[in-house]
């Protein structure tokens, strides 16, 4: 296995030996500058995963040097080191991009630390998430077989989106392939599951979830009889998980104060959903009570809601 490579500036570096016999000891290997202009000149000439810069030396200092080496190897993680504790400095290196900040004194295991977010970070969330997925396997064996209700399908849903997300990060083909049968188990079942209660729910009021005709009814109309005002986004065909992979950015504008899935009617397609969702009504609710908006296609045989 390749040796990770640390490049480590500082104008004292001479007094960091000991740090640097710690980390040759665990396997790194180090090489060392003792000012900005010679660590420019290394960074050119070899790759390196990972640099320790101090931040204040004689000539370039090291924010200097740091704008130097982010030009050069812009993926390169740096981490800052310094005496200094003013909020400027932090700032401007922070801005720069640094992968980590250090006050000095640093003992080894703070650099050891710091090594490890940096370098062995993919590495170590890759086997941790290889090993929570394949403990909590069997469990979602059990509830994919056992889920009897929509908020238990919703819940397993859930459950099974975040581990997509997870394990597609992972570079291990096997886990995901044995994801992939699980989650083709879990749409089989769902189907039955659907088949088997879908006509139920317009018989049962009381056990059905929130369907598309009652989205605005139960959710939208409560808030607007409160005085609130509302900005409704619809998108069609927007699954959970790719919800979940928007969030985060959503999250710098927004809060989100309520996750909730609701239940599409069939057949899912667009002229149907949709158009249940803005009408409160089922598709042949609309043909009885609005037959002027409904549309019959001759050689399709299906009926659709002129789009005004």
């Amino acid at each position: 296995m390749r040796k990770v490579s640390i490049l480590w500036t500082d104008d004292e570096i001479d007094l960091l030996k000991p740090h640097i016999l710690f980390l040759e000891e665990k396997g790194f290997e180090l090489s060392t500058a003792s000012n900005g202009d010679d660590a420019i000149e290394m960074v050119t000439k070899q790759d390196y995963d990972l640099i320790f810069l101090d931040e204040n030396m004689p000539g370039l200092s090291g924010l200097q040097t740091l704008t130097y080496i982010k030009e050069l190897k812009p993926d390169i993680p740096v981490i800052m080191i310094t005496k200094s504790e003013e909020e400027n400095i932090m700032d401007e290196a922070i801005g720069s991009k640094i992968a980590d900040y250090l006050i000095k004194p640093v003992n080894p295991k703070q650099i050891l630390l710091s090594i490890k977010k940096n370098i062995d970070t993919k590495r170590l969330i890759s086997e941790k998430t290889l090993s929570d997925y394949q403990s909590q396997f069997g469990q979602i064996g059990l509830k994919i077989s056992d889920a009897n209700s929509f908020e238990e399908w919703v819940e397993l849903y859930k459950k099974l989106v975040y581990w997509e997300l997870e394990l597609e990060q992972n570079e291990e083909a096997g886990m995901q392939e044995v994801f992939h049968m699980q989650k083709s188990d879990a749409n089989r079942d769902f189907a039955r599951f659907i088949k088997k209660n879908y006509e139920s729910w317009f018989e049962n009021s009381d056990k059905k979830p929130l369907l598309s005709p009652n989205l605005f009814k139960e959710r939208i109309f409560p808030m607007l009889d409160n005085g609130e005002k509302i900005f409704v986004l619809l998108i069609d065909n927007f699954r959970y998980d790719q919800w979940k992979l928007i969030q985060p950015l959503i999250n710098e504008y927004f809060i989100v104060e309520k996750e909730e899935l609701y239940c599409s009617i069939l057949p899912t397609a667009t002229q149907y959903s949709r158009n249940a969702i803005f009408a409160g009504l089922m598709p042949y609710e609309i043909n009885k009570l609005h037959p002027e908006y409904w549309l019959h296609d001759e050689e399709e045989g299906c009926k659709n809601m002129k789009e005004n």
